[in-house]
């Protein structure tokens, strides 16, 4: 939660995959609504995590996954990929959060193409092996449900910052931007 995925918008596997995969995204997204530039890149937790490089590094990490699955695997592991890693955490001064948030809405679009040209979710690539992972043939599916993984487990920490910066939770932003009407909590008592 704090959205429900309308079961109309999952007719199949792809798309039930791919609406999942954006609710995850509606979380990360909505966390920087009504933010200044200057909270939305703040690091008010214990993390050194903030809200814009939470979008930077998701977007990274998804465009990341889809050169892969496209079989566009870059070298590995580069000279720098400890300061890479990190860099991707922390947005340059050109990429406030509307520019963020315009890249991260073309990859979601590039990842929906991607994935309903596939001829099935069975279709293969080969990962290369990570120091967090021994890579080798994955499915299409397990891509997409790793980016689903991936998206909500920083969804979640958005809720965190986005919290600490100014109380608001994330039933408050969902109500907030319109993502889904309050409900009627009164059906809760008695």
């Amino acid at each position: 939660m704090p959205t429900v995925v309308n079961s109309e918008a999952c007719k199949d596997e792809r798309s039930a995959l791919l609406a999942y995969l954006d609710a995850q995204r509606g979380g990360i997204r909505r966390a920087v609504h009504g933010l200044t530039e200057e909270q939305a890149r703040s690091a008010p937790s214990a993390s050194a995590l903030s809200l814009a490089g939470l979008i930077k590094h998701v977007t990274q990490a998804e465009v990341g996954w889809i050169r892969k699955g496209q079989g566009q695997v870059d070298d590995w592991p580069p000279k720098d990929a400890l300061a890479q890693f990190e860099a991707g955490f922390t947005p340059t001064a050109d990429e406030t959060v509307p520019v963020l948030l315009e890249r991260y809405e073309a990859v979601a679009r590039a990842t929906e193409e991607a994935v309903l040209a596939l001829s099935s979710m069975d279709d293969t690539f080969e990962s290369p092996r990570y120091p967090w992972d021994e890579g080798g043939t994955r499915t299409w599916r397990w891509l997409v449900l790793h980016l689903i993984e991936e998206v909500a487990r920083h969804a979640g920490h958005a809720d965190i910052i986005r919290e600490t910066i100014d109380g608001k939770g994330a039933f408050d932003l969902v109500f907030e931007t319109g993502a889904m009407p309050e409900p009627d909590w009164s059906l809760m008592e008695g």
